[in-house]
């Protein structure tokens, strides 16, 4: 468990430094989206993902890597927008989004940590692409609930879903050895 502990932090932290990096250069202007928006950014890069993994032919020098961190940036957008709500102009400042990224990613690895626990590390026998099915899967759940209007009967929510898909992401990208 504390290997698993100490590679996901290594995972974030590459995936916290780009956001940052991002903020620098864009700022917030991804607060503006609605969740919708977020979820289809998603969709795009888990979407490609499975392209790559499928097709022998790349036509764009970018990597599997690339998607799974932008998967995992985009889902803490979304959870962030889910707690703060769409805004109109961009209203965070770096250390303030930093702030709620850093919350959201220690809820998230919370989780993972509990469900790691109960599931003994089975993601660890798992195969990339399976993890790239489930993230998937996770979206279409995402996107049924969005058009139910965040409305479940006996399933968990939207933010639990964005959760699940930065847990296998960071799996994922642990598996392909890219936090070393």
């Amino acid at each position: 468990m504390d290997t698993t502990s100490q590679e996901y932090d290594k995972v974030i932290a590459i995936c916290r430094t780009l956001f940052v990096n991002k903020m620098k250069d864009y700022g917030s202007a991804w607060r503006i989206l609605r969740l919708p928006s977020l979820t289809d950014q998603i969709y795009i890069k888990a979407q490609r993902i499975r392209s790559l993994q499928e097709n022998e032919v790349r036509k764009v020098d970018e990597g599997e890597a690339g998607e799974f961190i932008g998967i995992i940036n985009y889902s803490i957008m979304a959870l962030i927008q889910l707690e703060l709500g769409t805004v109109e102009q961009p209203d965070l400042d770096v250390e303030k989004a930093t702030w709620h990224y850093d919350v959201k990613i220690k809820e998230t690895k919370e989780l993972m940590e509990n469900k790691n626990h109960d599931y003994g590390e089975a993601w660890r026998e798992m195969r990339v692409n399976s993890l790239t099915d489930l993230i998937l899967q996770k979206l279409l759940r995402v996107k049924q609930i969005e058009d139910n209007k965040g409305k479940t009967l006996v399933s968990e929510g939207i933010d639990a879903n964005y959760q699940d898909m930065i847990n296998y992401a960071v799996f994922a990208l642990i598996l392909m050895n890219f936090h070393k």
